[in-house]
């Protein structure tokens, strides 16, 4: 009979975070949001802005330029009760997505929701993860019409924010490539502002893309973390990126990855040679406690909810004392936690 690590227990990773602490809305400016510097032997505070002050010339940002849609459709049956509709992803033939359909009654094929009387969706049949549905726009533009009556997909803890808000500020401000239903939420901390001063003390950034999934709001419901099944995300590593970081490490400098989405993509792309290449595809890579880094150097990351996958991510990369350490940390220093909170920048344990 085995025995399960006991880094590699569910129960490892709870933690009390008071209510008040979870954030409700971002700060303006961007970059005033506060930053927990995190080495293996001190934690520091600063502020987001200084970024450019505490990284060094030659080192590569990898930032994630996945764009969230707004991918929650709200409607009404023509009997009158209401409906949800939302939108995991495209499928093969144009304008049929998979998706959640929420509703009181019992969902059959035929259904058809209203968003407005020229905006409705279809529901063709039930699959692995939820339904088949047709969207059709009276003018055949289904995609503007998804982005004039969606709305973003927030995280259920986030109750309290401004929803024409959202529609800007929870999306970083170098996101390019639609099909995210979360935000990489590391990310939404630079301004363009930021990204100059970075770039005019020779660090450098690039771009890959990782669409944050449905997944990515499911919890986990196993104690035992090897018999967790962890979602697909489709992510894409482009040439141009893996260039620039070859480049990087073979000066010295170091590759900063801005979120846990650009970690997994990074370390996807060299789990199987131990180098980086290129990589397009799906990756389902959990990284827990004995993982081992090939690629990402330093870590910035916002504070992640008890018992999360992203949480489990943060412990393999600095230890599960620092971790411990850090969040204590935060939560008596007043920092501002999950989605819209502050972040951290994070230095990895010695092997």
């Amino acid at each position: 009979m085995t025995t399960t690590p006991p880094l590699h227990r569910l129960s490892a990773y709870h933690y009390h975070l008071p209510l008040d602490r979870i954030a409700q809305r971002p700060v303006h400016p961007r970059d005033a949001s506060r930053l927990l510097i995190s080495r293996p032997e001190s934690v520091s505070d600063a502020h987001y802005r200084d970024l450019a002050d505490l990284l060094e010339p030659g080192d590569l940002l990898v930032l994630n330029d996945t764009r969230v849609i707004p991918a929650r459709l709200k409607g009404f049956r023509k009997s009158g009760g209401r409906n949800e509709v939302f939108l995991s992803r495209p499928l093969e033939n144009p304008n049929e997505w998979e998706a959640l359909v929420a509703s009181n009654k019992r969902i059959k094929p035929g259904l058809t929701v209203f968003f407005t009387p020229h905006f409705h969706a279809t529901v063709l049949a039930r699959t692995q993860h939820g339904f088949r549905v047709r969207l059709v726009a009276e003018d055949g533009d289904v995609a503007g019409a998804i982005h004039q009556h969606g709305q973003m997909p927030l995280p259920p803890y986030i109750t309290d924010s401004d929803k024409q808000e959202d529609r800007e500020r929870y999306q970083t401000v170098f996101a390019r490539q639609e099909g995210a239903l979360a935000a990489p939420t590391a990310g939404l901390h630079f301004t363009p502002t930021l990204l100059e001063r970075l770039r005019q003390k020779g660090i450098q950034t690039t771009t890959l893309t990782l669409h944050v999934g449905i997944g990515t709001f499911q919890p986990i419901r196993e104690e035992d973390l090897s018999r967790h099944v962890m979602h697909h995300e489709w992510c894409t590593l482009p040439p141009q990126a893996v260039e620039a970081i070859q480049q990087t490490q073979s000066r010295g400098g170091r590759v900063v990855a801005v979120g846990t989405t650009v970690t997994r993509t990074l370390e996807s792309a060299a789990l199987k040679t131990g180098y980086i290449q290129p990589f397009q595809g799906e990756t389902n890579l959990f990284i827990l406690p004995g993982f081992q880094f090939k690629v990402v150097d330093l870590l910035l990351t916002n504070f992640h909810l008890p018992e999360s996958t992203l949480l489990m991510l943060v412990a393999a990369f600095i230890g599960k004392e620092r971790l411990d350490r850090d969040y204590r940390h935060a939560i008596e220093s007043g920092f501002r936690f999950y989605s819209y909170g502050d972040s951290s920048l994070l230095y990895p344990s010695p092997s």
